[in-house]
């Protein structure tokens, strides 16, 4: 190339990325780890008041919107990240990457705060259950919106910037668990450790939004997206299309996406449902089955009431953030290689370990591994090879097409992302109904 791109001075950049992936990834998380105070709510009017020392020692007297809570949440979290993000691939040609990005945030912003409002407005449980699903939905379809967007803007950029992305959303669920121990921690009523908890979001939100707004400022972002203006402006308008195979030939927009988007698939495939593969097995185990097990250690004390925030959630997140963190400095296997297929397709076998640990209630499988340290070792080795072999295919997607293909192969890879993510909360309700 004529002219080297700048640095990208303190990291600025790769911050921003970072922080912005936080952003993505943080709603979903903090209402999937606050599944505690919504469960309360949703038990018999009979029960007024839930102190944050209770303990879920009764799960056999759920109610059914109690039982069925963590598998309807995951679906209508999913299916509008798959709808949304299959959307995105089309809108993001016809509306502005700043309009997408800065009007999600504000949107999800604005949902945490009526989320944390509505924990002072007493509610019926149905009622309660029904607005609660109606903010999810609105946040994962926003929050597909902007993560589409963010990994097309990061195909823009050296393929080492979808690490940050991903390194980001795994500090999403590690901060949502983290703050929600601190919740309980402070001894004080669940409803109260709540409206902070909403209120932490919102602050985390905030930042999200400023550091977007700074993002167009810095040189090293300005080089590449002014690079990006100046190609082609008929590949720019048509998504960076491949040129029509036979010049003569007058062929519309349209179809010449449609023969693109093949041929990139075509290059991408295997990553691409790798990716769906991994998040499909991830997504239909966690929540769904991994919440519901109890430990076995405890006599109603701190290390029961402490159990799944710590060995479910937080471990799941922290150990997902350290797999998706160690690809910026190792990427084995190759993106060519079998072996990571393999290592993908060999994660199904997580899902019976876990089926057999203590998931209370239980109906058709026996208690195989029923102490704790079984649980955590399988949540260890799951929750790593989640966060790393999907930040590999993440990263090898774009890499295994051309430039300018780049941005395309990109939104591709979200979007079977996304799928396994819907596909994996459909089959949730299969899994968790064998056990």
């Amino acid at each position: 190339m004529a002219v080297s791109s700048p640095r990208d001075k303190y990291f600025g950049v790769w911050l921003i990325f970072f922080m912005l992936g936080l952003g993505t990834l943080l709603p979903w998380n903090f209402f999937m780890t606050a599944t505690m105070y919504f469960t309360s709510r949703l038990k018999d009017s009979s029960v007024v008041e839930y102190s944050a020392n209770q303990t879920e020692a009764e799960g056999e007297h759920r109610s059914p919107l109690e039982a069925k809570f963590n598998n309807v949440m995951t679906l209508c979290a999913m299916l509008p990240l798959l709808l949304c993000t299959c959307l995105n691939s089309f809108l993001h040609s016809l509306i502005s990457q700043r309009l997408r990005v800065m009007g999600s945030l504000l949107i999800i912003m604005v949902v945490f705060m009526a989320t944390a409002v509505l924990v002072k407005v007493p509610f019926q449980p149905l009622p309660f259950f029904c607005v609660t699903m109606v903010k999810i939905i609105i946040i994962n379809s926003f929050g597909a919106v902007l993560q589409g967007s963010l990994f097309g803007m990061a195909g823009l950029l050296p393929a080492s910037y979808t690490t940050p992305i991903m390194s980001g959303q795994g500090l999403a669920g590690s901060f949502a668990a983290f703050a929600m121990i601190c919740a309980i921690a402070s001894g004080s009523e669940l409803h109260d450790a709540a409206f902070g908890y909403f209120i932490t979001a919102c602050v985390v939100i905030l930042l999200s939004v400023i550091s977007y707004i700074l993002l167009p400022r810095l040189e090293f972002f300005q080089f590449y997206q002014q690079r990006n203006r100046n190609q082609n402006p008929e590949e720019e308008n048509s998504v960076n299309l491949m040129k029509s195979e036979s010049k003569g030939e007058a062929v519309d927009a349209n179809t010449q996406q449609d023969v693109s988007m093949i041929k990139i698939f075509k290059k991408i495939w295997l990553l691409a449902v790798s990716v769906c593969f991994t998040f499909t097995v991830t997504i239909g185990t966690f929540p769904a089955i991994t919440a519901d097990t109890r430990s076995t250690l405890g006599d109603g004390g701190s290390w029961e009431r402490y159990f799944i925030p710590v060995s479910c959630f937080l471990l799941f997140n922290l150990c997902d953030w350290a797999g998706r963190s160690l690809t910026a400095a190792c990427m084995w296997p190759g993106k060519d290689s079998l072996v990571l297929p393999v290592a993908i397709v060999c994660r199904l076998g997580f899902l019976p370990l876990f089926m057999l640990c203590n998931v209370q209630p239980r109906l058709h499988l026996p208690v195989f591994f029923s102490h704790d340290g079984w649980f955590i070792f399988f949540m260890i080795l799951f929750a790593f090879s989640n966060g790393y072999l999907a930040s590999l295919c993440m990263c090898f997607g774009p890499k295994n097409v051309l430039p300018h293909e780049a941005e395309t192969a990109g939104a591709i890879m979200a979007f079977f992302l996304s799928l396994g993510l819907a596909l994996g909360a459909a089959l949730s309700f299969l899994f968790r109904a064998l056990v």
